[in-house]
């Protein structure tokens, strides 16, 4: 489990879009805020928004597993408007096999940038 969220998370800073969306099931699901994508294709759009427009890295700060779930505590870096900010995030996941099923991701503050 530990290994599919490195990985996940290498891939996402390195903005590998197609490995990203490799650790993800057919029908997974990520919840952010109020937002909710479901599926590879809304996944694509989500993940390659971020990628373009806030260039978001995380580093992994300790992961805690308990047999296919997961809680990882994560340190945020992006740039909004022009602004540089760190964010604590809170991210639990499920896995079905080496790939994400689902995650609920919680960012400190606020999930919304305005």
């Amino acid at each position: 489990m530990s290994d599919a969220l490195h990985q996940h998370v290498a891939a996402f800073n390195n903005r590998d879009l197609q490995t990203l969306l490799d650790g993800f099931t057919d029908d997974a699901v990520w919840i952010t805020g109020t937002s909710v994508a479901r599926g590879r294709a809304e996944l694509t759009d989500l993940f390659s928004g971020a990628m373009e427009q806030l260039l978001p890295t995380l580093t992994i700060e300790n992961v805690l597993v308990d047999g296919d779930q997961a809680a990882a505590q994560l340190t945020e870096r992006l740039t909004h408007n022009g602004d540089d900010l760190v964010f604590a995030i809170a991210g639990f996941y499920r896995l079905a096999g080496d790939r994400i099923a689902s995650a609920k991701i919680y960012r400190e503050g606020t999930a919304e940038l305005e």
